[in-house]
């Protein structure tokens, strides 16, 4: 295992106006694959994506929460916190 490896809790814009979140060790290279047509099938097919925000954590775990996090906001929740660069807590 990498001593200094980084993992991101990542939300891309789709060219529809949905908002997906992920995670990985790389988001501008994980936004890439996506808009080459090789990342989630969700976003294949509402390309191209951008990328609008990103989290960094020490570990996969953190992560992989913070994801799971993201996914409950609604979209105009992730957007405000794309705007603000801050973050929104799970309740609001």
């Amino acid at each position: 295992m990498e001593e200094n490896k980084k993992y991101y809790a990542y939300m891309l814009e789709c060219a529809d106006g949905t908002v997906y979140s992920g995670f990985t060790t790389d988001p501008v290279r994980r936004t890439a694959v996506h808009n080459a047509g090789e990342g989630a099938r969700y976003t294949r097919s509402r390309r191209p994506v951008k990328l609008i925000y990103t989290e960094c954590f020490e570990d996969k775990s953190s992560a992989l929460r913070r994801e799971a996090a993201l996914k409950k906001l609604t979209r105009d929740q992730k957007l405000a916190l794309a705007r603000s660069g801050g973050s929104v807590s799970e309740g609001d």
